[in-house]
């Protein structure tokens, strides 16, 4: 009752105010500070002010955030202790039998071709004397004529 009382009163203030501004020729301001004004009183009539009123003033409520915050800080812990152990107890069984499997068969993962099968490996491309020079000084032409 206080809440919906201390609401109307700022609604009829700010309407005053947004009255006198009006007055003094200065419209949009006068607008704006009826528009906040009627936000109050907007609440009000909804019921919001009664609702958030009745919150505020409950220990029920007031017990029920509590647990709500108590639960929060159970997942964000949690969460952090399993992030520095290295992921869910399912990744990291996932993680230990990939290990495992490695540890029990280490050339299996390796190819098994014989020497004769591989292709042969390519030697390595030699620059272009050519062009490579021409290419090169088209650049320097070019960082020369803006002084770079």
């Amino acid at each position: 009752m206080i809440a919906e009382t201390v609401c109307s009163a700022a609604a009829v203030a700010g309407l005053g105010i947004a009255a006198v501004t009006a007055y003094r020729k200065r419209f949009l301001a006068a607008a704006r500070i009826a528009a906040y004004a009627l936000v109050p009183l907007g609440l009000v009539m909804t019921g919001v002010v009664e609702w958030a009123a009745d919150t505020a003033f409950s220990p029920t409520a007031w017990a029920g955030f509590a647990v709500l915050g108590g639960a929060w800080a159970l997942f964000a812990t949690t969460r952090t202790v399993e992030r520095r152990r290295g992921g869910t107890r399912k990744e990291r069984r996932a993680a230990a039998r990939a290990e495992q499997a490695e540890a029990a068969a280490p050339a299996a993962s390796a190819p098994s071709l014989g020497q004769a099968s591989r292709p042969a490996s390519r030697p390595a491309a030699a620059p272009r004397a050519t062009g490579g020079a021409d290419d090169f000084s088209d650049i320097e032409a070019i960082l020369k004529k803006h002084g770079i």
